[in-house]
């Protein structure tokens, strides 16, 4: 008798497995903890390459202040101490998690995918999409909109980095300064993000953008200008000077100082390259009206400092706050007076000219095409506010020295000099000082000559 035909059993469906330091794991499993390790070594690659946003972009002066308001910041004072390390340690850190990213993604495909051909090119273009969108893009991104909250954040985290990192980081930081000096580099690797120049641009592109207005642009300017400007650019000239004698009486000391508009004025003995000191006129004052008839000028002269011409303003104006001085004498090379220096000097070098009374500007504007100027402006302060490009001479730096160059002699009131296209006309001159002038024709020249 024939027995009935029966259905064979299903074949039981099997799941492979993979041996992970020791252990097997069911592929599910295998795939699960491959992906995880990605996405941990993605959020990795997000911290590194963000903390050098955050810590590069952060001005030191505010990474001074950090450190006294929270643990975090104290940390972020260390790493900071040495940037080339701390270089060195970001670095380090997101090249390894990006590379072990990308051999585990080859890996974990190549395992499931029968073309290894197919899987290390999946593995190539997913990881650099992954790498390029969550660990560059969007990370940069948010260090740059949160600097200072994100720099806090990753300190501590990078400081544990560089514990665990030690070996690498040492050896890297070693060959880093090797390469940089053998192929010249004086500056450290990770120079400042912004330089003065930089600075200067950005100032332009503001006032171009309009955040900043003209004034605005200028005052900055100023300031960058200042640490670089000498006190030869800013004195008072020899010529110009008014002084006095030691054999003047106090009353003619203060008629002279009347008659100037100056309240201090220098005393000489026998000569203007003999400066002795300072007068004051409120101390001329008080000792005529109730000191003793018989004192001497030289008994009120106070002190003050004789610095050479090329000394940095800057650095004179910290000497005269110290020295509490508001007058100094300017020298040349042989001891020779060539000027004197006030506070207001120095201070109208940054915030510009300070005017009193009817005291004319030493730039006045009348038009697009006219403008008068005394004939003591630098040349390089006219071609700036005026747009054009006058030559500075070997022989002169001041308007008066090049109207004086090209005529090749001295020059009387209503005179005119023709320079490619301009006509500067000498309007006021005093003991053959040239005065102040008149510019006509910018208009034409900033058409023809653009600076």
């Amino acid at each position: 008798m024939q027995q009935p035909v029966t259905a064979p059993d299903e074949l039981p469906v099997t799941v492979g497995s993979v041996e992970v330091f020791g252990s097997s794991l069911p592929d599910p499993l295998f795939a699960a903890l491959g992906l995880a390790v990605i996405l941990v070594l993605v959020l990795l690659s997000g911290l590194f390459s963000s903390s050098e946003i955050a810590m590069f972009s952060l001005p030191d002066h505010r990474i001074a202040s950090l450190a006294d308001e929270s643990a975090a910041g104290t940390t972020l004072t260390a790493l900071k101490s040495d940037p080339h390390r701390l270089l060195v340690t970001i670095l380090v850190g997101n090249n390894l998690v990006n590379v072990a990213m990308s051999s585990i993604a080859t890996g974990l495909l190549g395992y499931f995918m029968t073309s290894q051909s197919r899987a290390v090119f999946t593995a190539t273009f997913g990881v650099t999409a992954l790498v390029l969108l969550f660990g560059e893009s969007a990370p940069k991104s948010y260090a740059a909109d949160n600097t200072e909250s994100w720099a806090l954040r990753v300190a501590r985290p990078l400081k544990a980095a560089a514990v665990v990192l030690w070996p690498l980081i040492a050896v890297f930081d070693r060959l880093t300064r090797l390469v940089n000096r053998a192929v010249g580099g004086e500056e450290p690797i990770e120079s400042s993000y912004v330089t003065r120049q930089e600075i200067e641009e950005m100032i332009e592109t503001g006032e171009q953008a309009g955040v900043l207005d003209e004034d605005e642009r200028e005052l900055l300017q100023r300031v960058l200008r200042f640490s670089r400007t000498i006190v030869k650019e800013v004195m008072t000239p020899r010529l110009d000077m008014t002084t006095v004698s030691t054999s003047a009486s106090l009353e003619e000391v203060i008629e002279t100082c009347i008659q100037s508009g100056h309240e201090r004025v220098p005393v000489h003995d026998g000569d203007v390259d003999n400066i002795i000191g300072v007068a004051h006129m409120k101390d001329l004052v008080r000792e005529l009206n109730y000191g003793e008839r018989d004192v001497e000028l030289e008994d009120l002269v106070e002190p003050t400092l004789h610095v050479p011409e090329s000394k940095n303003v800057d650095e004179l104006l910290t000497e005269m706050r110290e020295q509490r001085l508001n007058l100094v004498i300017v020298i040349d090379e042989f001891g020779t007076t060539e000027g004197l220096v006030t506070i207001e000097d120095i201070v109208e070098e940054v915030v510009g000219e300070i005017l009193e009374g009817e005291e004319r500007a030493p730039i006045t504007v009348a038009d697009d095409d006219t403008a008068t100027v005394r004939g003591e402006v630098s040349i390089d302060e006219l071609n700036e506010q005026l747009g054009i490009d006058l030559p500075e001479g070997e022989e002169f730096e001041t308007v008066a020295g090049f109207i004086f160059n090209r005529a090749g002699r001295l020059v009387d009131e209503g005179e005119t000099i023709e320079y490619e296209g301009l006509a500067i006309q000498v309007e006021s001159v005093e003991n053959t000082r040239i005065r102040r002038v008149r510019i006509a024709g910018l208009t034409a020249y900033r058409e023809t000559s653009p600076v």
